[in-house]
């Protein structure tokens, strides 16, 4: 007698893709502790990448936040607040979409270009030196029970983290760059 195995196979593939697509802890709580690293992609901007010839101090020559981009980052400090995450400081990239995010969402912040993309030419070539900058700076960083909010795009994330994250999309780490929870804002 031949017995089916579909069923089986199906739950499998159910659950694995279940696991993949779901963070496992979407919860403010290490964040609450304080002495994390709090990591956000910068809020919704239309399109991909950069424009050509697109020049960092030239807003207008960069993909920016849309509306939709500016509420959620309003959002994103509105739920700071709410969930009372007490904050050291704010560094974002030099590029307007992460200044735009950290300013909507903090008002006060500071450029780090270690935070800066390197997702495309000529500013891929400086990936390894900008992610030991950021791993450097945050060895070294004492939260003194605050937290480190870093707004900074997809790329820089994703060389640090285990998370592929969206837009908006806020991943709290520890100082050993363990991925203690994602929450999304959209």
């Amino acid at each position: 007698m031949i017995r089916s195995n579909v069923p089986q196979i199906l739950f499998l593939i159910f659950l694995f893709s279940f696991f993949i697509t779901y963070p496992v802890n979407a919860s403010w709580d290490p964040a609450k502790e304080g002495d994390k690293i709090i990591l956000i992609r910068h809020s919704k901007a239309p399109g991909f990448g950069d424009p050509p010839g697109f020049k960092i101090k030239d807003c207008k020559t960069q993909r920016n936040l849309s509306k939709e981009g500016i509420k959620q980052s309003e959002k994103i400090g509105k739920l700071f607040y709410k969930n009372k995450i007490k904050i050291d400081q704010v560094l974002s990239s030099q590029w307007c979409r992460c200044k735009d995010t950290a300013k909507f969402a903090f008002k006060n912040y500071r450029e780090f270009s270690a935070l800066n993309s390197t997702f495309q030419p000529p500013y891929d070539k400086n990936a390894k030196k900008q992610i030991k900058e950021l791993k450097d700076y945050i060895k070294k960083w004492k939260g003194n029970g605050k937290n480190l909010v870093l707004v900074t795009h997809y790329v820089i994330i994703t060389a640090i983290t285990d998370v592929a994250p969206r837009s908006g999309e806020i991943v709290i780490i520890d100082k050993n760059f363990n991925t203690l929870s994602t929450i999304l804002t959209n």
